[in-house]
């Protein structure tokens, strides 16, 4: 819970030391002296000039990874030792809290409630997580004939590009970064041009933790230079990525381009969240709905943007989101009784701009929202928004708007809700309300979605894989199931 007041959040913003340097190798680095503005979207003011990292500022972090690997000690210690490592930057995540929180919140528009309660939490709880269980894991010994012995290891699979989004700038850096280290990789980590601040930050962390020189390095910079050249780079062996399905074919193309670095990708999404008649609860299948369209102002892979609701409820269910939407407080995100900050940036506000004039041209209803707001303060706000009357073949159902708009759909019976659903390129998440024990079995396993909550969002913990299917992605964040991305096996086979 936070203590601190609006003003000493202010205060606290004037005072913040916000450095944008690369930190390469164990140690800040500007790199060739070209730099780019971070822009607050909460008011437009410039919070730091950030180095503007390109192709041989990756060929350093990368080579710094490299030897880390090929020579240093990280790959080499005991895995008790590099969890213990990995704990000790728990700990200093935790002590700069505050701060951290702070960096967050001024360069994504993150209210700083969430910020401090929601994504630092996630962050420090995935490196303790990772780090008790970087010596629990177990090679395998296979029963084979009496005369031979068979080992099957699990090794680190070397240097890992990790070029993360400005959604959850630490949480998603902290869900690749983390597994990383704990199998023993070393990491050049990129983080978007929209959020390099808190990542830039992480990496000093790092340093001061004990980490050795090189073994997470972050490079800033924009995807079409920084990125690209992470993802062509030949020293590089495993690449990770979260972000537009857009930008995760190019990386698979930069692979193919390159040393066919294994790729693990988590994209896009257009979540359905189905509301049976016979939800448990409907205001609370409504508040849900709500909060999960508008949390994070709508900037979330796994928001459910499209509300599929039984035609016998429909109506109550979108006059409680709707009413929920008025309600909502949409201010400044130093102000800690803000529930919606703002859009990462101007350019995304216009995109979301764009897609509701789609929606408003291709017929669909407005209920509420729809316009921009708090012009007067400089930064980028809009009003939650909600559509119904959709039909599934307009912009709005089927493209990913990554913001606080929701679309309401309406079925007949079960088989056309689940037809709906499944009726996008993504496959990232979904949502079910019934009270029906089987129906909640059945239509979760007919739903093509990495993720499934019953009577409940965005729910879990880091003891569960998070991931996409079809053109939301591969592989798994999160769990122990995240070090299968950064460890190879071996077979080893013995003739006695």
């Amino acid at each position: 819970m936070l203590e601190l007041t609006h003003d000493e959040w202010l205060s606290r913003a004037k005072e913040l030391d916000l450095s944008g340097l690369h930190h390469i190798d164990g140690a800040d680095e500007p790199g060739g002296g070209a730099t780019y503005a971070a822009v607050s979207p909460r008011d437009g003011q410039v919070l730091a000039q950030v180095a503007d990292g390109g192709v041989a500022e990756v060929d350093a972090a990368v080579a710094a990874a490299r030897r880390a690997f090929d020579a240093g000690p990280w790959p080499r210690l005991a895995p008790g030792d590099r969890g213990r490592a990995l704990l000790r930057l728990a700990d200093l995540l935790e002590e700069r809290r505050d701060s951290l929180a702070l960096t967050v919140s001024l360069e994504m528009g993150k209210p700083i409630t969430d910020a401090h309660d929601i994504e630092l939490r996630a962050a420090v709880n995935t490196f303790r997580f990772y780090g008790q269980l970087a010596d629990k894991l177990t090679d395998e010994s296979p029963h084979t004939a009496p005369d031979a012995l068979a080992l099957v290891t699990r090794e680190p699979a070397g240097v890992v590009g990790a070029v993360v989004p400005w959604n959850f700038p630490l949480t998603i850096a902290s869900w690749k970064v983390a597994p990383a280290l704990a199998a023993g990789c070393t990491v050049v980590l990129k983080p978007s041009e929209n959020s390099p601040l808190s990542a830039l930050r992480l990496g000093r962390l790092a340093t001061e933790a004990g980490l050795p020189p090189g073994v997470l390095n972050v490079v800033t910079g924009d995807g079409p230079t920084a990125g690209r050249a992470i993802g062509l780079h030949p020293d590089v062996d495993v690449l990770a990525f979260t972000g537009s399905t857009a930008v995760g074919r190019h990386f698979l193309h930069y692979a193919a381009d390159s040393n066919l670095k294994r790729v693990w990708l988590e994209l896009g999404g257009k979540s359905p969240n189905i509301i049976l008649p016979d939800a448990p609860d409907l205001e609370k299948a409504a508040a849900t709905a709500a909060w999960g369209i508008f949390f994070n102002q709508g900037e979330m892979c796994t928001a459910p943007s499209r509300l599929l609701v039984h035609t016998s409820v429909a109506e109550r269910v979108t006059e409680a989101i709707v009413r929920r939407a008025g309600e909502l407080r949409v201010g400044d995100p130093l102000d800690p009784a803000t529930e919606m900050g703002a859009l990462v940036g101007e350019a995304h506000l216009g995109r979301v701009l764009d897609h509701i004039g789609a929606g408003t041209s291709e017929g669909a209803r407005l209920r509420t929202g729809g316009t921009r707001t708090l012009s007067d303060t400089g930064g980028s706000f809009l009003r939650p928004t909600v559509f119904d009357e959709v039909d599934p073949g307009m912009r709005l159902a089927r493209e990913e708007i990554f913001g606080p708009v929701l679309s309401v759909l309406t079925f007949d019976d079960l088989d056309e809700a689940v037809a709906l659903a499944n009726a996008t390129e993504y496959g990232l998440a979904a949502g079910l309300w019934t009270s029906d024990l089987s129906t909640a079995h059945q239509v979760s396993r007919a739903l093509k979605a990495g993720t499934v909550w019953v009577n409940c969002y965005e729910e879990g913990d880091l003891t569960v894989p998070f991931g996409g299917m079809k053109q939301s992605g591969n592989g798994r964040d999160k769990s122990a199931h995240a070090l299968e991305k950064y460890t190879e096996l071996k077979t080893t086979w013995i003739q006695l």
